[in-house]
């Protein structure tokens, strides 16, 4: 009996690029290759994320490194701008770093949310 391995090609919820993920072939898939630390995937365990390209689970490490020196600003006086947010159109617009420190996710389908989380209007215009 001949054995069939699956691959797929998937578009990576995250940024969008192709790749192809061997869901058949687990060990020798492009997400088995990258070193990815406990912490990280304790919290990739905890989005909305299906399969991600190498690239964003790099990403999604060395986020996870950069975060061990920071903590969440509990009051708006420690947000640092370009750090935790920027203006856009008079709009505060908080970045990927912000939302990931934060340590949850809030449901509101935020431009940089780290964990995935599209309503669905957001996603019928994509």
């Amino acid at each position: 009996m001949t054995s069939f391995i699956k691959h797929e090609t998937k578009i990576c919820p995250r940024c969008k690029v192709k790749f192809e993920c061997k869901i058949g072939d687990v060990d020798n898939c492009h997400c088995n290759s990258i070193s990815i630390n406990t912490k990280t995937h304790i919290f990739l365990e905890s989005t909305h994320f299906d399969c991600l390209c190498s690239g964003c689970l790099e990403d999604f490490n060395l986020l996870q490194s950069r975060s061990v020196q920071l903590t969440f600003p509990d009051q708006k006086v420690g947000l640092i701008e370009s750090l935790h947010y920027y203006i856009e159109n008079g709009n505060w617009v908080f970045t990927e770093l912000y939302h990931f420190l934060r340590g949850k996710c809030c449901n509101s389908a935020c431009r940089h949310c780290v964990y995935g989380f599209q309503n669905q209007k957001s996603t019928i215009n994509e």
